[in-house]
């Protein structure tokens, strides 16, 4: 073998082990419905049906109007899903919404009473063209009336006969509307742009999704996931395998979106590959592709998604710790990292200027808690976002012990609270260390009396938080009799979600590490002036909240 044969072996071999990499992420057939015409853009209509469009010829259809590229007008469809994935018992999806002109691409509300469709410029039998003679693609929106028929067709209130509006699609939340346009300020041929669906019905001003996601060239056929990852197809990135590529991208925290992916082979094809919509819930879902194999101009196909897309971003997160009364950099404290189920992820000691350093995902919430013996330790919630710098104070604490703290006019046993997993009246591990504090603390003074005073936060109905609580502090309570403390010296009351440590009320937004600072025990004395008298030396620290 020659030298240059050898080296063309070696080419081969290395493309087909790319592709075959490549192949492991999805797998993709093409639908049995396609024609010789066009037939693209699935939309889910329930579980059960796809309404596409197509060029293809209905025999219920007389007169029909041909293009210039010699197929007929688009129209809707609908089909049968089959539990492959395959599509049959293809019919026409509405004679209201159908016209002799094109309709396509179509994004339904949940409860399949509201319909956005694009179509040509053309509503009331009035047929209207821009100032350059073009009649051009318009968004509409029709509801269903009680006889189960569309009405009420109405034009988008963005729409202008001197640009293009269509491809439309929801979000999950049906709050937000995505769509293509070629509006005056654009960026490219076409652009992904989003609108706000207020509650009144009513809308607010498109918005370009900005240079993150659209490019100089053409972005089409947006779609966006239960996880809010939006797909859309462009052809105008450097990474371009042919045609128009199918992309992933998400909406990031500071309102700026990850790089767009290229999905790759078999997704993409060197020619026009679009359409992308997946199965709520579900990995798989179908795409459009005029891609060499087909049946005709664009067609169908199923795939599958083996190996979910990944937005891989690290960011590095510094911090420093300083002394809470004099303000001097603090070295030597251990800063602990919690995820937001409140696990350790990571423990560092601050270096010689009090600093700190984490390497971590972006757009995630953690938890960061800076400790030193002697001191009283300090702790904050944090999202990563850029430039974000972290500052933890360290209280020097009092030469006696504290055994008890005043909150709110309460003595308590001073621990950490007890805090509980979301749903869950189970005791931790972490929650035992301190639960065996308490039993030390009650064995040291026999006249202790406390009340084991559980707590939930706000999310769910009350009557269920009470017994949640309940459950919480009997669990605890338990836990110090079975230690061998008197039954008589304890009780166990649950107060729901009636004493919250922070803001985090019903209808509050709050995040999951300050949620689960309700979801605590405390322990309350109850002989309160008893205890004061019999042991006047005892430090008592005043404080308002409870300690993290």
């Amino acid at each position: 073998m020659s030298k240059m044969n050898k080296i063309t072996c070696i080419v081969l071999l290395f493309c087909v082990s790319f592709l075959n990499a490549q192949v492991e992420k999805y797998t993709l057939n093409e639908v049995s419905i396609n024609t010789k015409y066009s037939d693209f853009g699935v939309s889910y209509y329930g579980e059960n049906t796809a309404v596409f469009a197509s060029a293809r010829k209905d025999k219920t259809v007389r007169n029909r109007i041909w293009t210039t590229n010699n197929q007929p007008f688009l129209e809707l469809f609908k089909g049968t899903i089959g539990d492959d994935g395959d599509i049959n018992n293809v019919k026409k999806f509405s004679k209201i919404l159908n016209t002799k002109f094109h309709e396509s691409n179509v994004a339904f509300t949940k409860d399949l009473k509201n319909v956005y469709f694009t179509r040509n410029n053309y509503l009331n039998k009035k047929f209207k063209k821009d100032s350059a003679g073009w009649n051009l693609n318009q968004l509409y929106l029709a509801k269903i009336g009680n006889d189960g028929k569309w009405i009420d067709i109405q034009a988008m209130p963005f729409n202008s006969d001197n640009y293009q509006t269509g491809h439309p699609v929801l979000n999950t939340a049906e709050d937000k509307l995505y769509f293509v346009s070629d509006m005056p300020g654009s960026l490219g041929l076409t652009d992904i742009y989003v609108v706000d669906i207020y509650a009144d019905g009513t809308y607010g001003q498109p918005k370009n999704l900005g240079a993150d996601v659209n490019t100089t060239k053409s972005e089409l056929f947006p779609f966006i996931d239960e996880n809010d990852v939006l797909y859309y197809s462009s052809n105008g990135f450097t990474d371009l395998i042919g045609g128009l590529d199918i992309y992933a991208t998400k909406l990031r925290m500071n309102s700026s979106y990850f790089k767009p992916q290229n999905l790759g082979y078999p997704i993409n094809s060197i020619n026009d590959d679009f359409a992308i919509v997946f199965q709520k819930n579900e990995r798989f879902g179908y795409l459009s592709s005029n891609r060499e194999g087909g049946k005709g101009d664009d067609d169908i196909y199923f795939f599958k998604e083996l190996t979910p897309i990944k937005f891989d971003c690290k960011q590095k997160v510094k911090g420093v710790v300083k002394n809470y009364e004099t303000r001097d950099l603090f070295p030597g404290a251990t800063v602990k990292l919690y995820d937001v189920k409140g696990n350790i992820m990571e423990s560092v000691v601050s270096d010689n200027f009090g600093g700190f350093t984490f390497i971590l995902d972006c757009d995630s919430e953690f938890k960061v808690e800076a400790s030193k013996e002697n001191y009283k330790e300090d702790s904050k919630v944090f999202v990563t976002e850029n430039n974000i710098k972290l500052e933890l104070k360290l209280e020097a604490l009092p030469d006696k012990l504290e055994e008890f703290v005043n909150v709110r006019g309460q003595l308590m046993i001073n621990i950490h609270p007890i805090y509980f997993d979301f749903d869950k009246a189970t005791i931790t591990s972490d929650a035992t260390k301190e639960l065996d504090k308490v039993v030390e603390i009650m064995n040291k003074y026999p006249e202790l009396k406390i009340e084991g005073g559980s707590h939930t936060d706000s999310r769910g109905a009350s009557k269920y938080n009470k017994a949640l609580s309940t459950r919480r502090a009997k669990s605890t309570v338990a836990y110090i009799i079975s230690k061998g403390i008197d039954s008589n010296r304890i009780t166990a009351k649950g107060y729901g979600e009636r004493q919250l440590v922070n803001n985090c009320v019903y209808g509050i937004k709050c995040s999951e590490v300050e949620h689960q600072l309700n979801r605590r025990t405390e322990f309350v004395i109850q002989n309160m002036d008893e205890i004061r008298k019999k042991y006047p030396e005892l430090y008592i620290i005043k404080a308002t909240t409870t300690k993290e």
